[in-house]
């Protein structure tokens, strides 16, 4: 798991120091850094796919600032002083509730405008995520003597947050944040509009390449490391199998194990998928106990220079053809 090593200050503290520092060492985030565009509009994105829809909204109207560095998990974000300080003097951030706790939280004390890209991205997908309390022993007496009874797991319900695998939830979303710059800079409110339609055209047009290469696969199941893949594998007639859950660092149970290689071998499932920012060594072994193969499935949560391609749409097509090779699709 990548980590960002930088200082680190809650919004808190914050509040007595962080203008100051701001001006100090700055993040490979922060605008010292860089970022793109060179619009006056400043627009903060919290991770890769919402920087890269804001870019081609906004073009060159808006400079863009991705808070989440090249090669950082999303997920495991924290923010440094010159960050939220970055938040709190943006026109607009452009966020996804619920996915980095840290820019949640940010947030509150910003008094930014912010954008939530979750209700217009329709997060319908939800898992009951098994989750361990070890060595919890609960002793009860009944009537008939004594017995131990041991609770080794519970369920809670999740929200799958990776809509951007699905291109039509995309733009769905770069159509909301046309309307969300306009409020903010209504002198350019029509280019706007054109650049949230001409995006919602190339995301359209790769829907349309998905749909026909997926069409025909000899596999339908999807056996991926980590079950970030369930909005792609809804739109496309795929049913995802994670032997993890909906984040990335968390450890699959032996049993768990056990059950995703049963699968895999009872349904010949051929290929696990593994990720481009996380260790491969979960799918790894589930393919080292079945016979099949891995191949990179990129979860497209931010750009490396390993990278199948230089943005969201080289990428997805790249993920296309993986996922035409592994599924055996004609």
């Amino acid at each position: 798991m990548v980590v960002v090593h930088t200082r680190l200050l809650t919004p808190g503290a914050l509040a007595a120091t962080g203008l100051l520092l701001s001006a100090c060492g700055s993040s490979a985030a922060s605008p010292a850094a860089g970022g793109e565009g060179g619009g006056g509009v400043q627009v903060v994105a919290a991770f890769y796919p919402l920087q890269f829809v804001t870019e081609r909204v906004a073009g060159d109207l808006a400079a863009v600032t991705n808070l989440t560095p090249p090669g950082a998990e999303p997920h495991d974000l924290e923010l440094a002083a010159s960050d939220v300080a970055a938040l709190s003097d943006a026109d607009l951030v452009v966020y996804e509730s619920g996915l980095q706790a840290a820019v949640d939280d940010a947030l509150e004390s910003a008094g930014t405008t912010a954008y939530d890209a979750s209700a217009d991205a329709d997060l319908d997908l939800t898992y009951e995520g098994e989750h361990e309390h070890e060595g919890e022993e609960h002793a009860e007496e009944d009537a008939e003597g004594e017995h131990e009874e041991e609770h080794a797991a519970g369920e809670e319900q999740q929200t799958d947050p990776h809509f951007w695998l699905d291109p039509l939830r995309v733009a769905a979303v770069g159509d909301a944040v046309a309307d969300h710059l306009s409020d903010v800079d209504p002198d350019h409110a029509e280019d706007y509009a054109s650049g949230a339609a001409s995006l919602r055209g190339d995301l359209e047009a790769l829907d349309a390449e998905l749909t026909a290469g997926l069409a025909s696969c000899a596999s339908t199941d999807l056996v991926t490391s980590h079950e970030a893949f369930g909005y792609l594998a809804e739109r496309y007639g795929l049913t995802q199998v994670g032997i993890s859950g909906l984040s990335p660092d968390e450890e699959p149970t032996a049993a768990r194990l056990a059950e995703v290689a049963d699968f895999v071998t009872e349904n010949g499932v051929s290929t696990i998928y593994f990720e481009t920012l996380v260790s491969p060594d979960i799918a790894e072994t589930v393919a080292a106990e079945t016979g099949a193969a891995t191949a990179v499935l990129d979860p497209l949560e931010g750009l490396t220079d390993e990278s199948a391609g230089s943005d969201y749409l080289e990428v997805m097509r790249a993920n296309l053809q993986a996922l035409r090779t592994g599924q055996s699709c004609t």
